[in-house]
């Protein structure tokens, strides 16, 4: 006949555990951010700091699908700040622009690592619901 097993009512919801399954997955992620090298250390920081001014209802963060050449001219404003930052430490002395150039491709990357994060806290946390 019909043996089937009667469950609680709080097992028969998986969402709980679906969210301390990404819980687990964000730990593991931002543990091995610590391990990145110290120059992607820093540029992390520039990173999260300008997207600290980005970080608001509406921003073109959140966007479903944010714009390629947005995030490219936020990457190029980002390498902007690392450039400046770098020339003051050397006491006005010019980066070149090859390291520019060579650093592109990280700051790009860690860009969009650093909107993946926020995009997913802020969906999880019940803020932003798609």
């Amino acid at each position: 006949m019909y043996n089937q097993r009667i469950l609680p009512f709080y097992m028969t919801y998986p969402l709980p555990l679906y969210y301390q399954e990404e819980d687990t997955a964000m730990r593991d992620l931002e543990y091995l951010q610590q391990m990145y090298p110290i120059e992607a250390k820093r540029y992390q920081k520039v990173v999260a700091s300008m997207l600290d001014k980005l970080d608001y209802e509406g921003s073109m963060i959140y966007d479903e699908y944010p714009d390629k050449w947005q995030m490219y001219r936020l990457s190029q404003n980002i390498l902007d700040v690392i450039r400046r930052q770098e020339e003051e430490e050397k006491a006005g002395e010019l980066v070149a622009q090859e390291k520019l150039d060579s650093i592109s491709d990280v700051v790009q990357v860690i860009l969009c690592y650093e909107i993946y994060k926020r995009r997913h806290n802020r969906s999880h946390s019940g803020i932003l619901k798609f």
